[in-house]
């Protein structure tokens, strides 16, 4: 176990090998050429030293790069392709630091330099290939700079299969280059049905019905700083919606050929595959994140008196003491909100939807600190809520969908510098408002929820009267 421990140690190594020798070896190939002519003769005495420290760097970084190979995560034709290119261009590079010592005809040299070139390039091709994936360099010509598009456009969502329209483009966009077919980080394939079924070194991925056992939802859940957090942090992360699809697909059994009308759907769910149809544009500011510094746990018995009280409290991701507070089934009592305050530090999710949640009781929330997500949803909230919300700092997701809240109380709400997303279907807002808000809250999406579905021409069937004497 340490042997293998120490040589996969050494394998993470060649990426910071690889580098050096392609550089040495390109300058010493492009060396050789240029010193065909007079003019760069005094380059000549270099050559065969520039060669040979190319040559030992190749031979080290065909080493980290067979112990790496080990790990099972990169795609076994692709690897061994990759692997006698590399062993070609240090096995070449000692051969010409050889010939150079030698006798032989410059013009033997120049051609094997052209063809080190040329094979150097294509080894660092195929490398780039099991790292990013083989569509790595045209990716960058399919984007429209704001960001690659994970789900391409859903003319018509109730219509389109969930899985092949949705679900499968937004694992390729955001998932096939670290779990593709190229590479299996994890021994985990997300390209095709059986693999995902299948799972990974830590076993099952996906449990249909189940989002709370399937390790796909689960890691997506995690602080980015955490280190099973997925996708990694620097990479494109799934937007707010695009991590509700996910969670709505598998609680609805995780189906691969059913259409999105023959699933139940909740109003939340309807909206957010409404927001498909023009495709899920990259996300232009962050999605709700943890905070990335940890906290104590929670005071056990304010935990237990709200739960007493019908709330439901429960942990955001599995191993967070920041957590989330339902009222579904508890009525916001001047007492029961009065303990959330207990919470101050661990709360961030706060649902408080269809209950009858007036004015003057939001302003009891007013110091709940790392609350970053409340749902106030179908409440009889009015504009004079705002003065308590805009304490609320950290706030980044708001939703006031069904309230009486108008333009003028929202623009209370401007100065909140962390809120990115703000749902206001059904509310007090006037649609002569929403341009003059639009530009208020340049950073924040604002979702009105007017949308319009389009028709297409399959949708339509004509009807002609029948021919007389038919």
């Amino acid at each position: 176990m340490i042997i293998l421990t120490i040589t996969d140690l050494i394998g993470r190594f060649h990426p910071v090998l690889v580098h050096l020798p392609i550089g040495i070896l390109l300058l010493g190939c492009f060396f050789q050429l240029l010193s065909a002519g007079n003019r760069f003769l005094t380059l000549k005495p270099a050559i065969p030293l520039v060669y040979l420290l190319g040559g030992v760097g190749a031979v080290f970084s065909s080493i980290t790069g067979y112990l790496l190979s080990q790990s099972g995560d990169y795609d076994a034709s692709l690897v061994q392709l990759h692997q006698w290119m590399g062993i070609s261009v240090a096995a070449i590079s000692m051969v010409v630091y050889l010939l150079c010592r030698t006798q032989v005809k410059e013009v033997y040299l120049n051609v094997i330099a052209v063809f080190l070139i040329l094979l150097t390039a294509l080894t660092g091709h195929y490398g780039g290939s099991l790292t990013h994936g083989s569509d790595y360099i045209t990716s960058a010509l399919k984007s429209d700079g704001k960001g690659k598009v994970a789900i391409p456009p859903v003319p018509n969502v109730q219509q389109a299969f969930v899985y092949k329209h949705m679900v499968q483009p937004l694992l390729q966009n955001r998932c096939y280059s670290c779990h593709g077919s190229e590479k299996q980080k994890g021994k985990l394939r997300l390209d095709t049905k059986d693999f995902i079924l299948k799972g990974g070194e830590a076993g099952t991925s996906l449990v249909a019905g189940n989002v709370e056992e399937s390790e796909l939802i689960k890691r997506l859940l995690l602080p980015p700083s955490n280190e099973d957090h997925m996708p990694p942090k620097e990479k494109p992360q799934l937007t707010e919606q695009e991590i509700e699809l996910l969670k709505w697909w598998v609680s609805e059994g995780a189906d691969f050929d059913k259409k999105a009308q023959e699933l139940k759907q909740t109003e939340k769910i309807k909206t957010t595959l409404l927001s498909f149809q023009e495709g899920a544009k990259a996300a232009t500011v962050k999605k709700q994140e943890l905070p990335e510094k940890e906290v104590t746990k929670a005071d056990a018995s304010v935990i237990a008196d709200l739960k007493k009280a019908g709330v439901v409290v429960i942990p955001v991701t599995g191993n967070s003491n920041y957590l989330s507070a339902s009222f579904v089934t508890a009525k916001p009592s001047p007492e029961v909100l009065k303990l959330l305050g207990g919470l101050s530090k661990q709360l961030v999710w706060l649902n408080l939807s269809n209950t009858a949640l007036n004015d003057d009781q939001i302003k009891s929330l007013s110091g709940l600190d790392a609350l970053i997500r409340i749902n106030l949803s179908r409440t009889p909230l009015t504009d004079a809520s705002a003065d308590g919300l805009v304490k609320l700092k950290n706030l980044q997701y708001i939703n006031l969908v069904g309230t009486k809240i108008t333009a003028k109380g929202l623009a209370k709400l401007a100065g909140l510098k962390e809120l990115n997303e703000v749902y206001l279907y059904q509310s007090g807002v006037k649609k002569e408002d929403q341009a003059g808000l639009k530009k208020l809250f340049k950073k924040a999406t604002l979702d009105f929820g007017d949308y319009s579905v389009p028709i297409l021409a399959q949708d339509t069937t004509e009807v002609k009267p029948p021919e007389a004497g038919k």
